[in-house]
C-alpha cells in the first residue's frame, strides 16, 4: 500500500480537504518511507546500499563455503531384529 492509500485509511475523519491529505502524505512519507527510519526503529537489522549488495552477498557466500553443521548424537537408534 502506498503513502496516499495508507493516509487516506487512517485519517478517515480528516477526508474533507485535500490540501489536509497531501500534508498528511507528505508527513507520513518523511517519517515511514525511510529505512533509515526502520533501522533506528530495529525493524531490520541493517540497510544496505544498492552499489555494495553484490559485494555483501559474495563476502557471506564466501564465509559460509566452508562451514560444517554437526549434528547432534542420536539418542535412540533402531535396533536390528
Amino acid at each position: 500500500m502506498g503513502a496516499k492509500g495508507a493516509v487516506e485509511m487512517i485519517f478517515r475523519a480528516e477526508h474533507r480537504g485535500g490540501a489536509k491529505i497531501a500534508a498528511r502524505t507528505k508527513e507520513y512519507e518523511d517519517r515511514f518511507l525511510s529505512p533509515f527510519a526502520a533501522a533506528e526503529r530495529g525493524y531490520i537489522d541493517d540497510v544496505i546500499m544498492p552499489r555494495s549488495t553484490r559485494a555483501r552477498i559474495a563476502r557471506r557466500w564466501r564465509c559460509w563455503r566452508g562451514k560444517k553443521v554437526e549434528l547432534p548424537a542420536r539418542r535412540h537408534d533402531n535396533l536390528p531384529l
